[in-house]
């Protein structure tokens, strides 16, 4: 058993299809905080200050499974969760025809041991049609995702080409973590 510290559903779908048994709940972290203008640098900070955030919140009797997800879009920008619905559209439309890459950093502390991973998964994606960027928005399944993506839901049909884990693009690389459990 671990203690997953996300309110992430699509992370905890992963640990369920990956049969990891688990107990859900966030810290209070606050992700504004952070200035790092590079996407790699900015989820390591994100994803370690909710582990130091985690470790003093519920303490250490369960391994504690930290995680943050962050798109750079091709010109560099990062892309995060976005804050409303036009937000959503201005970031859905920078990543329509464009290649992204999605970053995931964990770190899955025991009182044994620290693992962490930072990966990168790439996408290319063909243009958007606007009216199914409308649908997507109206549907809300954007609200909290990294970039307002869904490489498993509303992305899928213009995924062009794919370098990297689906489940490190949906929030977690399970299969990174796996050998640790």
């Amino acid at each position: 058993m671990i203690h997953l510290c996300s309110s992430s559903q699509t992370r905890a779908l992963l640990l369920d299809n990956f049969g990891v048994e688990y107990t859900q709940k966030s810290p209070d972290y606050d992700e504004d905080q952070i200035t790092a203008t590079d996407a790699v640098e900015f989820v390591y900070i994100a994803s370690l200050g909710k582990l130091k955030a985690s470790i003093e919140e519920f303490g250490m009797e369960l391994p504690l499974l930290c995680a943050d997800t962050v798109i750079a879009s091709s010109e560099g920008e990062i892309l995060r969760k976005a804050k409303d619905e036009n937000d959503a559209r201005r970031i859905l439309n920078i990543q329509s025809g464009s290649t992204i890459s999605i970053i995931s950093s964990l770190h899955y502390q025991t009182q044994a041991y620290l693992f962490s991973n930072i990966s990168t998964t790439t996408y290319h994606f063909a243009p958007f049609e606007a009216n199914d960027i409308e649908e997507y928005i109206q549907s809300g399944l954007w609200r909290g995702k990294a970039g307002a993506c869904m490489v498993e839901g509303f992305c899928k049909k213009y995924i062009l080409s794919v370098t990297g884990l689906e489940s490190n693009a949906m929030g977690l690389q399970v299969e990174k973590l796996l050998p640790w459990l």
